[in-house]
């Protein structure tokens, strides 16, 4: 048994605060501008406003089209690819034998049993065990119930791996608690451990894995071959689709449809592969991972920000390639359901936090001078975009068409005016046809309904789509809003767990 609790310096970049915190400022502060902008520009300039509401609503028809497509070309794909027996080809490579995965499982509070389950997920892959590190990374400032669950987990899985073992991060000056600085920590143990071992470390991956995601049996079998024969495989990260589905019949419908909605959404990047970022869990190699300098320490969305330092440190040949098999992971839950919607709110707005990558990313799209501009600024816009219609798409679509003709009264009586309303609810009522592939979607890759599940109430699997403008209101764009008017503000958002029963 091996625990770490050696303390390190951890000295982060400085960074030129006053450019960041300006920038900090106008892009939320754009969130607002566009939220309002029916409200105070119709007096003056209606027409204006028409043709921003209709542009959006057609670029929404757009994206929903491009989910729609783009998940039904995964799911096929994934279908097709998830039978292959991807140990079979991995071993007539010739560095088969070399390589080998470390999984570090960052966790705080979490309960021993769903610890347990994910290292049991570890412990059913098809790829040799003797060639899979598992680092438990736990916080020191839990105190004795982490040493505890390291100790218990470790004494029951010492025979499996090649290695498990338990590292202790203390709170740095300079950090924000949190996934990135825990993950920082184990990983510079790693890099002393596999010298120690002896071990190639060109030929060492690691998985950043949640300590509720469950790795599909092929996961590191389908890894290993996707990486011996990638002759970039320094540059590239390796994602599988992560699916909130782990506990899909027990959270309340609220959550389930979210959970839904993420999870297609996330299905259908894998065949996007320009723009494919991963999420949540993935792998890169350990070779990458040292040389952009582990996860910055003062963040907390880790999984685009590493992305993001990869690229604009190793340069355009930085990518996320698809791994077509699904990871499982539990939405959230709690034991009330008001406690439930709150923890998910408080997910979706730790998630919305990503918002602060956009002004690291637009800094270092001006101080990146090696990385051609057109692949910086799709890149940069990429982030930028997605942050920005997170909080603002729902405020557009479902209430701005109608405050022109309210604010002024004469625009509502000019044939633009008068057919504002009908020419969005008209592209709006086509997107909702797009929910049907969703739905089929979603019937075929979540769990089989278990017995306890009465078949009484499989008619909510359809009613809960009814809800869905509501949900998304309260569980996505308001607390998206709140994570973009406290970085406004500059109120900084501290990272909390979210209970998952």
């Amino acid at each position: 048994m091996l625990q770490y609790r050696g303390l390190m310096s951890q000295n982060p970049p400085q960074k030129p605060q006053a450019v960041i915190r300006a920038i900090e400022i106008i892009f939320p502060l754009t969130t607002w501008v566009i939220i309002t902008l029916p409200v105070w520009l119709s007096p003056f300039h209606p027409a204006v406003v028409a043709y921003f509401i209709l542009t959006f609503d057609i670029y929404f028809f757009y994206k929903s089209l491009s989910v729609a497509i783009f998940s039904t070309l995964s799911f096929l794909k994934l279908t097709r690819l998830s039978k292959i027996d991807w140990l079979v080809y991995s071993k007539k490579l010739p560095d088969f034998k070399k390589i080998h995965h470390v999984v570090i499982i960052p966790n705080y509070k979490e309960s021993l049993e769903k610890v347990k389950i994910t290292l049991q997920h570890i412990k059913d892959q098809d790829f040799p065990k003797k060639r899979i590190f598992v680092i438990l990374a736990m916080e020191e400032r839990e105190g004795t119930e982490a040493k505890l669950r390291a100790e218990a987990l470790i004494k029951e899985f010492n025979q499996t791996f090649g290695f498990i073992g338990a590292t202790y991060h203390p709170d740095l000056p300079g950090e924000i608690k949190g996934k990135a600085s825990n993950s920082t920590w184990a990983a510079k143990f790693l890099t002393k451990l596999v010298r120690q071992k002896g071990l190639d470390p060109s030929f060492v991956t690691i998985t950043s894995c949640d300590a509720d995601s469950l790795l599909p049996a092929k996961y590191f079998s389908y890894l290993t071959h996707k990486f011996l024969t990638d002759s970039d495989r320094y540059y590239h990260f390796y994602w599988a689709p992560v699916l909130l589905y782990s506990n899909f019949w027990e959270v309340p419908l609220p959550i389930r449809l979210q959970a839904t909605i993420s999870s297609i959404v996330r299905l259908s990047l894998l065949s996007r592969p320009e723009t494919l970022i991963h999420v949540s869990t993935y792998s890169l190699s350990l070779h990458m991972l040292e040389k952009v300098g582990y996860w910055d320490t003062d963040i907390i969305p880790e999984d685009w920000h590493i992305f993001l330092q990869a690229f604009f440190t190793l340069g355009e040949k930085v990518k996320t390639l698809p791994i077509y098999l699904t990871v499982s992971r539990d939405a959230v839950n709690n034991s009330t359901y008001i406690g439930a919607l709150r923890s998910r709110y408080e997910q979706e707005k730790r998630w919305a936090w990503g918002i602060t990558d956009v002004p690291y990313a637009i800094h270092k799209f001006f101080t990146t001078k090696n990385i051609p501009f057109l692949s910086k600024f799709f890149r940069v816009f990429f982030v930028a975009e997605s942050h920005l219609f997170w909080p603002t798409s729902f405020f557009i679509l479902t209430l701005a068409a109608s405050i022109p003709a309210i604010i002024n009264p004469a625009f509502s009586r000019t044939t633009l005016g008068y057919n504002l309303p009908k020419l969005s609810g008209l592209i709006l009522t086509i997107t909702t046809f797009f929910l049907i592939i969703l739905i089929i979607i979603d019937m075929k890759s979540r769990p089989k309904r278990p017995a306890s599940y009465s078949i009484a109430k499989t008619p909510l699997l359809i009613f809960q789509w009814f809800l869905l403008p509501v949900v998304t209101f309260f569980l996505s764009s308001l607390p998206a809003l709140e994570a973009h008017t406290r970085l406004l503000l500059g109120k900084r958002l501290e990272y909390k767990v979210t209970e998952k029963v």
